[in-house]
C-alpha cells in the first residue's frame, strides 16, 4: 500500500510519464522504440557534464531549424521515443538529459531551472548552434522558458508543453504534494517505472534519494515569471491537455500575457498574434509526451519562419 501510494504520489508531483496500457494504445504514430541516435555523446557547461543525443540530420531553411528537446521531471531523453522519429523528419533534433537526470549525473549544485537554462545556452553554443528552437515539456518546459528568458538570441521558436509560469497555475490541491516530495520515499520507489528507468542509465544509481531531495527543494521555492513571459519577443507555442495539471485559468492568462486572446483576430487576421494556443482533448499532464496529437499540432507552428503568423 505505501508504494502504491508513493507512486501515485510522485506521478502527481512531477508529471512523469507513466500511463496505462489502454492510454498507450492510443498512439498511432510509429513508435522510436530502438531508434538509434546519429550521435551522442557529452558537453561540459558550468561544473556538469550533460548527455546528449542528436537525431535527424541539419537541414537549411527556416523550417529545418535544429530543435531542442527538453525532459520532464524525473524522466530522460527517452520520454521522447515515440515523437522522435517524426520531429527528427527535416530538422536535427537535440535530446539533453537535464541535471541529474537521465544520463547526465547530479552534480554538487542545486536542481535549479535558471542555472540550467544557462547550461544548456552552453550546451547548445558547444555543439555548434547558434539558434535552435525549444520544446520543453513539464520540469522540461521551465528549463525552456527560462532559456528564452535569459538567452532570447538562442531560441527562435519556443514550444511549452504542460508548463506554468509560477506555482500558482498548479490545482491547489498539487501544492502540498509537491512539497512532500523527498529522499524518503526513495525505497518505496524501487519497484516503480521511474526508478527502474532511472537506474537503468543514471551515472551513479545511488543518488536517487538525493535527486528527489533537489526536485523537493526547488518545488517548494516560489516563483512568479509573468513580467519576465511578457518581455519574449519570438514566437511562442503553449500545449496543454484538457485534463492537465495546470489550471484553464492559468493557461488563458499565460496565452493573454504573451499578447494572444486580448481581442478579435480581424477579419483579414490584421490583429492576429505571432503567438499559438493548442489544447489537445482527452490528454493529461501525464500523458502528454505520447499523445498521438503533440507532434501534429506543434510541427506547423515549428515550421513557421521566423516573425511569421
Amino acid at each position: 500500500m505505501l508504494k502504491t501510494t508513493t507512486f501515485s504520489l510522485a506521478l502527481a508531483i512531477v508529471g512523469l510519464l507513466t500511463v496505462a496500457p489502454s492510454s498507450r494504445a492510443q498512439r498511432t504514430a510509429p513508435s522510436a522504440a530502438g531508434l538509434k541516435p546519429a550521435r551522442t555523446g557529452y558537453v561540459p557547461a558550468n561544473g556538469l557534464n550533460y548527455y546528449y543525443e542528436i537525431h535527424g540530420r541539419r537541414a537549411g531553411g527556416a523550417g529545418g531549424a535544429p530543435l531542442l528537446v527538453l525532459h520532464g521531471g524525473l524522466g530522460s531523453v527517452a520520454m521522447f521515443e515515440p515523437d522522435l522519429a517524426q520531429l527528427s523528419k527535416g530538422r536535427q533534433v537535440i535530446a539533453v538529459d537535464l541535471h541529474g537526470h537521465g544520463r547526465t549525473a547530479l552534480g554538487d549544485r542545486t536542481i535549479d531551472y535558471i542555472d540550467m537554462s544557462n547550461d544548456l545556452a552552453a550546451v547548445v553554443k558547444q555543439l555548434g548552434y547558434d539558434t535552435v528552437d525549444v520544446l520543453g515539456y513539464s520540469m522540461g518546459g521551465g528549463v525552456a522558458l527560462r532559456l528564452a528568458i535569459q538567452h532570447p538570441a538562442v531560441v527562435r521558436r519556443l514550444v511549452l508543453v504542460s508548463t506554468p509560469y509560477s506555482p500558482s497555475g498548479f490545482y491547489p490541491e498539487m501544492i502540498p504534494l509537491q512539497a512532500a516530495l523527498s529522499g524518503a520515499m526513495a525505497d518505496a520507489m524501487k519497484e516503480t517505472p521511474m526508478y527502474k528507468s532511472y537506474v537503468a542509465v543514471a551515472p551513479r544509481p545511488q543518488d536517487f534519494p538525493r535527486l528527489l531531495d533537489q526536485m523537493g527543494a526547488w518545488m517548494r521555492q516560489s516563483y512568479d515569471w509573468s513580467e519576465d513571459v511578457k518581455k519574449l519577443k519570438g514566437p511562442v507555442m503553449l500545449v496543454y491537455g484538457d485534463a492537465d495539471m495546470i489550471r484553464p485559468e492559468h493557461i488563458v492568462g499565460f496565452y493573454q500575457l504573451l499578447g494572444g486572446g486580448l481581442k478579435d483576430a480581424g477579419w483579414r487576421r490584421e490583429h492576429m498574434s505571432q503567438n499559438r494556443l493548442a489544447i489537445l482533448p482527452n490528454v493529461t499532464h501525464y500523458e502528454m509526451a505520447i499523445s498521438p496529437a503533440l507532434v501534429p499540432t506543434v510541427v506547423p507552428f515549428l515550421d513557421g519562419p521566423s516573425g511569421s503568423r
